[in-house]
Order: structure tokens, then C-alpha cells, then sequence
């Protein structure tokens, strides 16, 4: 059977019709990830639980310890954490060892991966902060986290003595 297109037609047909059957399959699979809600959703920041240490002896600043879950669908930030129970400012942190002893190095931002979230430990990220007057241990400080994408949240941190478990 002889095809009905003559070769000036045909043979620029078949050159662009395999890119744009490729961008039909990438479009259709977007338009159905989209749809399912995996693109473009907003951050959704959560944050169930915090703690404070009670701060010890002559040491003027202590830690605070969040768990952030982060259940929407797009990676966000923690950019800077507030108190009007903190005489400074207080500032994300981590704490390094060394063979000398810790220390603590300021962090800018903490970042809160999408499905997932931040846990804060003594470890890792945390918030130093220099208490405002003395803190007693049961005592509940609030807190409020603000982030890049999501809405500030306000919390209260209990406070605990340090190695307790908070819960």
C-alpha cells in the first residue's frame, strides 16, 4: 500500500513526532502527580511537643528542644524562634564535640523536609536561650517558631531538668 503523504510531508512528521510524544507522556504523568496532590502543596508545619532544660548553676543561657512534623508537600524552614519569656533573642543552634568539651556553633536556618519534620536534641539543632527571671521545672514558656513558607506556630515548652526524659 503506498502512503498517502508525499515524503516532503512525511519525513518532517516522523522527525517531530517523537519529541512530542515524549512531552505527552511527562505532561500526562505531571497532570496525575499534581492531581493526586504531590506538587505544589504548601508546607503544613506542626508542632506537638517542646521542652526547655532548666537552666543550672551561674550558666545564663539553656536549650529548648522541638519536635516539628512537616505533613504538606513541599520542604520549609525554620528561621527564627521567639519568646517573651527570653531576656535576648533566642537562636538556633548546634552543639559540637570536641575532646575539650562542647560547644555551640549558630545555625541561620533549620531545614523541615516535606513527609517528614525536625526533631531537636541536645545532639543536634536546638534553641539557646537566656531565660528572663528563673524558670522553674513544670513550668510552661511559649514559644513561637516562624518558617519560610508556613504560618508562624506558637507552642508552650515544658520546663524539665536536663538528662529527664521531658514526657
Amino acid at each position: 500500500m503506498k502512503n498517502p503523504l508525499p515524503a516532503r510531508l512525511r519525513d518532517p512528521l516522523a522527525a517531530v513526532g517523537v519529541p512530542v510524544a515524549a512531552c505527552g507522556l511527562a505532561l500526562a504523568g505531571l497532570t496525575a502527580w499534581t492531581a493526586h496532590g504531590n506538587a505544589g502543596s504548601p508546607s503544613h508545619i506542626a508542632v506537638p511537643e517542646g521542652h526547655v532544660f532548666l537552666r543550672l548553676g551561674a550558666t545564663p543561657e539553656t536549650a529548648a528542644f522541638f519536635t516539628l512534623t512537616n505533613t504538606g508537600g513541599s520542604d520549609d524552614r525554620l528561621l527564627s524562634v521567639t519568646s517573651p519569656r527570653a531576656a535576648v533573642p533566642p537562636a538556633l543552634s548546634r552543639h559540637r564535640m570536641t575532646p575539650s568539651g562542647a560547644y555551640r556553633q549558630p545555625v541561620t536556618t533549620a531545614a523541615v523536609p516535606a513527609g517528614e519534620g525536625l526533631t531537636m536534641a541536645p545532639t543536634g539543632i536546638d534553641v539557646t536561650v537566656r531565660p528572663k527571671g528563673d524558670w522553674r521545672a513544670g513550668e510552661h514558656i511559649p514559644f513561637t517558631l516562624r518558617f519560610e513558607r508556613a504560618e508562624p506556630v506558637t507552642v508552650s515548652a515544658t520546663v524539665v531538668r536536663p538528662g529527664r526524659n521531658p514526657a
